[in-house]
């Protein structure tokens, strides 16, 4: 299981792309090589790198709609229980269970449910909350906002050997291979005083 799995020492090796073909071409590489953990980085969002990465469809939508559904049935079945079973009322002479007068909060809940399970499978999904993702560490990451590409292969993955994959990533020419880690080793806020 890989929540319970040892944390490898380095969380990956990232090569940095100039143009948007090559690295969409170094993740169809890296696909074809084995591996299979690794992330994109792009100024811009590119559909092809999906496919390229390998990232398989979600199951958020199945989520979304098994709550909207339990939001349907309990929002129906309360005010049926309430107003039939519980508490019965003669009101005008309609039926105890009067669906038609239901049907405002049956669908409110099916709303409520339905994009309350968005919002948490979406987090839980995104590995949410994580304030500071290792990539982060790379100096030159802040490039990626810009005009910089950038192909992450994380430790994790099986087929990781350190010095092949970086002879593997170099193979693709990238304009540089770093190691992610962890932690930042160093503060670059803090200057030492001479």
């Amino acid at each position: 299981m890989r929540l319970f799995a040892k944390r490898p020492d380095i969380y990956g090796l990232m090569a940095e792309f100039d143009a948007p073909e090559k690295l969409l071409y170094a993740a169809e590489r890296a696909k074809s090589e084995g591996y299979h953990e690794m992330d994109a980085f792009t100024p811009f969002p590119m559909e092809e790198l999906t496919d390229a990465l390998g990232i398989r469809h979600t199951k958020l939508s199945l989520f979304v709609l098994c709550c909207g559904l339990a939001g349907m049935i309990g929002g129906f079945f309360f005010q049926y229980w309430a107003m039939a079973i519980d508490y019965p009322l003669n009101i005008g002479g309609r039926p105890f269970n009067s669906w038609p007068q239901f049907i405002p909060v049956t669908f409110e809940l099916t709303i409520l449910l339905a994009a309350s399970g968005a919002v948490i499978g979406m987090i839980f999904r995104n590995g949410l909350p994580r304030p500071l993702h290792p990539v982060f560490n790379v100096d030159r990451f802040e490039l990626a906002t810009k005009d910089k590409f950038f192909l992450c292969i994380e430790a994790i993955d099986p087929t990781f050997e350190q010095e092949k994959t970086k002879a593997f990533l170099e193979s693709l020419q990238p304009t540089y291979v770093t190691v992610v880690e962890h932690v930042r080793t160093k503060d670059p806020y803090h200057h030492d005083e001479d």
